[in-house]
């Protein structure tokens, strides 16, 4: 029997790039247990928990959130994780909150598409976030505390 807890992690974002960014943390797997939430689309997204897509505009999207916390917290309570990996945006928001609330770490990696401005995500995450992960060197300017991760790609 190994000395070595496998650490369970949450890789939570919106549908889309943002998504598309965190698959490429697929190789975890191979020592964590991770499990993947993100949007229900309206095209194929591969996810083991799907919660409701808040799409920008919307006048209903306090209602999406609000029913989202919902669906985040059967998924926390059914899977208990020790991380909470995310590249953001709203989709996140209350399984980060959930994480906080129980002392759990909450790992932030900034989009690869800003290379000088943060992401308004990117700048609420700065302030809660365990560990903040910038992509380019450039980012240090806005996310001074930040660590420089390279590429995700």
């Amino acid at each position: 029997m190994s000395r070595y807890k496998r650490k369970k992690m949450c890789l939570v974002s919106s549908s889309g790039g943002h998504y598309e960014q965190l698959r490429m943390l697929k190789p975890l797997a191979k020592n964590h247990d991770i499990f993947w939430v993100t949007e229900d689309a309206d095209y194929e997204v591969q996810a083991d928990y799907y919660i409701k897509q808040i799409r920008p505009g919307k006048l209903n999207k306090v209602l999406i959130l609000f029913l989202n916390f919902f669906i985040s917290l059967k998924i926390w309570r059914k899977e208990k994780p020790d991380y909470v990996i995310t590249t953001g945006t709203l989709a996140a928001f209350p399984m980060i909150i959930f994480a906080k609330l129980l002392r759990k770490k909450v790992i932030y990696i900034e989009t690869f598409a800003r290379i000088y401005d943060g992401t308004r995500a990117g700048k609420l995450m700065y302030k809660v976030a365990d560990l903040f992960i910038i992509q380019w060197e450039t980012l240090k300017e806005v996310y001074p505390n930040a660590v420089y991760g390279g590429s995700i790609y």
